[in-house]
């Protein structure tokens, strides 16, 4: 089997059946690895219950408390080499990201000659819907300053829809990445794009949960301003 889609979760008894299903009704071989941190509301057993109807198919890993975006996508990154996966894609589980998406991403991949590609608000063709605009802003403006700081040829650095290539998660030093929040997808293309590998942005339309709640906070967004100055600091003078 070559192709995953990782899916952290904390607290998402909500979307957590329709996205699991949705993804195996794309009918595209992909498998899924589910990351929980927990949940307290029951986001495990619900896929356990699932694992039996996607037997071989659907995988979970559950780890005590919770970690962290960045630090789940390492655990399932490393899972994913581990059984020797070619395609690995990480998602949201809240339907931000359009399952029907991953078959364009995956194939910008495996038949565009890309080693990452990004699921992209900010190119041709890419959108949101339902951001409040303080929201909207706050990406947007996100997305200049990364690119300001650190000079990376991607228009939505901070985007969490993205299929890597094998390789280039056996390249990069997955125990060194540093961040978990809003840096981690930053730090995490621009180690891709500094090891010399090729991302392709494919536009999306990025629809704002319905069911649950935001993982946003202040501390995710000063990581993020913080950690982009740190890891081109680093970058042009070493660590």
């Amino acid at each position: 089997m070559e192709k995953l889609v990782i899916i952290p979760t904390y607290n998402e008894k909500d979307n957590i059946h329709r996205i699991i299903d949705a993804v195996f009704a794309l009918q595209q071989d992909f498998h899924v690895l589910i990351v929980d941190d927990g949940s307290p509301d029951g986001t495990g057993n619900i896929v356990k219950e699932l694992q039996t109807k996607y037997a071989g198919q659907l995988f979970l890993e559950e780890r005590s408390g919770k970690l962290g975006l960045g630090t789940a996508y390492i655990h399932g990154f490393k899972w994913a080499l581990a059984r020797n996966y070619e395609y690995i894609t990480e998602m949201d589980a809240d339907f931000s990201h359009n399952p029907a998406d991953l078959v364009r991403l995956h194939h910008a991949c495996a038949a565009e000659g890309a080693d990452v590609s990004v699921g992209s608000r900010y190119v041709k063709g890419g959108n949101t819907e339902n951001w409040p605009w303080d929201r909207a802003v706050l990406s947007y403006g996100a997305s200049i300053y990364v690119r300001l700081i650190t000079w990376i040829p991607v228009k939505d650095a901070t985007a969490g829809f993205v299929c890597y290539k094998r390789r280039v998660l056996e390249k990069i030093q997955l125990d060194k990445i540093q961040f978990v929040g809003y840096a981690f997808q930053i730090e995490m293309k621009f180690t891709a794009w500094k090891l010399g590998f090729k991302i392709k942005e494919v536009p999306i339309t990025f629809i704002d949960r319905k069911e649950g709640y935001s993982k946003m906070s202040k501390g995710i967004v000063k990581e993020g301003i913080l950690g982009v100055l740190k890891i081109q600091w680093q970058s042009l003078f070493g660590k």
